[in-house]
């Protein structure tokens, strides 16, 4: 079974799909019709309730400390994501630097043209680096959210 969460609000749907009546879905999921029109309707839904529904359905349930653990793995996938980033971008940098540094060498009137470019690319890897560290985090977005919204 494919790990999902299972949206009461596709219940109905998910039950036409399969051709099955609102009694059929009830005396599959041991809950009363009664139940499964309240579902359908919007209203909210027990856990036993969706534990039934997901197993009729063969859907699993992802709990909140489930969801809570893939929250955080896609948080640390996306900072490995960006420190792999940072460093293709300073090979990029590095490779770029290499051609000026010989420039240089061979014509000490080249010297502005290597230290502008490596200006150039301090500032684009000091701009990448505060995204990558999470300098502009959490913290961060809730003292501009508090400043914002407390003037208001």
């Amino acid at each position: 079974m494919k790990p999902t969460t299972i949206n009461l609000r596709d219940l109905k749907k998910m039950r036409l799909q399969r051709h099955w009546s609102q009694e059929q879905l009830a005396e599959m999921s041991g809950l009363s019709i009664r139940t499964i029109q309240r579902i359908e309707n919007g209203e909210n839904a027990g856990f036993e309730s969706i534990k039934s529904l997901a197993a009729v359905f063969e859907i699993d349930i992802i709990d909140s400390d489930k969801k809570k653990e893939m929250t955080q793995v896609r948080k640390e996938e996306a900072y490995i994501e960006n420190i792999k980033g940072l460093y293709k971008l300073l090979s990029v940098a590095i490779l770029s630097l290499i051609a000026p540094v010989i420039l240089a060498i061979t014509d000490a009137t080249n010297w502005s043209v290597f230290l502008w470019l490596l200006l150039s690319w301090t500032v684009t890897i000091g701009i990448y680096s505060l995204n990558v560290f999470d300098f502009f985090g959490d913290e961060w977005k809730q003292k501009i959210i508090k400043k914002r919204f407390k003037k208001e």
